[in-house]
């Protein structure tokens, strides 16, 4: 992902990726509350086999790699 993109950690969220997308990573059980308000914001968590909307697997991000 860095190749193509600045990747940057921002005030909210773990990850900026080329300055627009932000990704937060956690647990099954990680809500939206802490970037809830932010467009184009997405959740990278663990031990989910299949996203739903802004929620991704964070397995899918190894695939970029």
């Amino acid at each position: 992902m860095s190749v193509d993109n600045e990747i940057t950690m921002p005030a909210n969220g773990d990850f900026l990726v080329g300055g627009k997308l932000l990704i937060e990573v956690g647990g099954k059980g990680k809500d939206f509350s802490q970037i809830a308000d932010l467009p184009d914001s997405y959740l990278a968590v663990d031990n989910v086999e299949i996203g739903v909307g802004n929620r991704i697997p964070l397995w899918m991000l190894g695939l970029l790699y």
